[in-house]
């Protein structure tokens, strides 16, 4: 590969949430163009299997349970929201909010977890399908991309999963941490620093995935702001392997202008190696 010395972990591919539920039409929460994202992504890793030293793949793990999904909220009818409802604080306080978990007992940490993420001001709450539940068919790793991976892994080398979101009390976009972190399960929801070993020696990080609004985006800030902006530079996006959600686009656009200006690299999947 070009006329870089080889070394250790040299290039790390970073595959964010690659499953059926998203990358697939028949998924509960299909990205427009993932599917195509992952054939790109799949004939790439089998093109440069050779080149690549490690692979680290990202899992949205959820329950039906979960403070994102329509079961946890109910409207004074009993009614819960309708997928893509954005909850705000306004939406859960005052004398008669709109929405009030719909397990009483939830009630106080519900309301303190969008206030939370409004305080942090990444994110407002988003009810979303419910998507990739653990043992679901929509957990798995699309098969067209797991079909490569095991292509690679057929070199004795070891795919690296690393599963997130599994704490139904908040969101968990970032592979690298939850957006609110919760005390009683501080391994579930603080940085996760098995990744971060993954990742610190590379020289370079490429990343695809989904979806480069949300779990793309969260995952590659997140990362950038622990090791700091000049490690940016080792970052190279893969833009034909990864689609954003539709309504969240103007997010995904910002965050590769933000991640470019600091020295991300951007190429395409056929064209794997030339940009660095």
């Amino acid at each position: 590969m070009s006329d870089v010395a080889k070394t250790k972990d040299q290039i790390i591919l970073l595959a964010i949430d690659c499953q059926f539920d998203f990358c697939n039409p028949a998924g509960s929460l299909f990205v427009p163009g993932a599917d195509q994202d992952m054939i790109r992504l799949a004939k790439a890793i089998k093109t440069n299997k050779d080149v690549i030293d490690k692979i680290v793949c990202t899992k949205d793990a959820h329950r039906y349970l979960h403070v994102a999904h329509p079961i946890w909220w109910k409207d004074s009818n009993g009614k819960h929201p309708d997928i893509y409802t954005e909850i705000t604080v306004s939406d859960v306080t005052g004398s008669n909010p709109k929405w009030k978990a719909t397990n009483p007992g939830f009630q106080d940490i519900s309301v303190k977890y969008v206030e939370s993420l409004e305080k942090q001001g990444n994110y407002k709450l988003m009810i979303w399908p419910p998507h990739c539940l653990i043992g679901s068919n929509g957990f798995k790793i699309e098969p067209v991309l797991f079909e490569a991976l095991q292509e690679w892994e057929a070199q004795f080398a070891v795919v690296d999963f690393v599963t997130k979101g599994s704490n139904m009390f908040t969101e968990h976009y970032s592979a690298f941490k939850a957006e609110v972190f919760d005390p009683d399960d501080a391994e579930g929801t603080g940085p996760n620093m098995k990744l971060v070993q993954y990742l610190k020696d590379a020289q370079y990080i490429y990343i695809a995935g989904e979806a480069t609004s949300h779990c793309v985006r969260a995952t590659v800030m997140d990362i950038a702001k622990h090791f700091g902006d000049d490690y940016v530079k080792k970052f190279v996006f893969l833009e034909d392997a990864g689609s954003p959600v539709p309504i969240a686009k103007t997010a995904a656009d910002a965050f590769l202008s933000d991640m470019t200006a600091k020295g991300m690299k951007v190429t395409t999947t056929d064209k794997f190696l030339k940009v660095i």
